[in-house]
């Protein structure tokens, strides 16, 4: 869980949410898998552009699932192995209206995963990103164009019902993931001058 001393509230599914290791059986089936894969279809993007591609490998195929699962790290495979569901997702590089760089391809693939992160989460269906995958072999194993760059797995699941019984990996799960402060990575104006939107507001008053 992301740290507990957050100043200014936020939707419980942001602060509910936590990248588990320990997956279930369960199957997510495919209405709700296909929920989450429009929850990131329909994400804003530069120019409408929509560089986002997902490859997706639901457990009840287990063919695609063990291609995309031996594309991830050892340590990895390890535990998402257990995942209901896998997605690759991938960035395309050039704009189609004029075939330049996108610089902002990668950004607007990391805000449609969010988007489906937590549609994910409003299932009961929690994630874990991981950038720990040989590119690569994802490239060739699934025919990826070259004008398209691998960026991330996702592993979507349902808690294992060992997580609720087992008071360590409660604990683990449970202990907060420190975040930077506020005045670290907002700035007012210019670079480095700390934020202070309140105590603007109440000037104003």
């Amino acid at each position: 869980m992301i740290d507990t001393s957050i100043e200014y509230k936020v939707h419980d599914l942001i602060t509910n949410r936590f990248s588990p290791r320990e997956f279930s059986a369960k199957i997510i089936t495919d209405k709700k898998l296909l929920a989450i894969l429009e929850a990131g279809r329909i994400a804003p993007s530069s120019f409408n552009e929509q560089p986002w591609r997902f490859i997706v490998a639901n457990r009840t195929d287990e063919t695609s699932f063990e291609r995309l699962l031996s594309c991830l790290s050892p340590k990895n495979a390890e535990w998402a192995k257990n995942a209901g569901a896998l997605v690759l997702s991938v960035a395309k590089k050039k704009f189609d209206h004029d075939n330049s760089l996108n610089r902002h391809a990668f950004h607007d693939v990391g805000l449609a995963v969010a988007s489906m992160v937590f549609q994910a989460m409003s299932l009961d269906i929690y994630s874990h990103q991981m950038g720990g995958f040989s590119s690569e072999k994802a490239r060739t194993t699934f025919n990826i164009p070259d004008d398209y760059e691998p960026v991330a797995v996702v592993a979507f699941g349902y808690l294992d019902k060992e997580f609720f019984t087992d008071e360590r990996l409660k604990q683990q799960s449970s202990s907060p993931k420190n975040r930077k402060p506020m005045n670290e990575i907002s700035f007012a104006n210019t670079w480095g001058n700390e934020i202070s939107l309140e105590h603007s507001i109440k000037r104003k008053d």
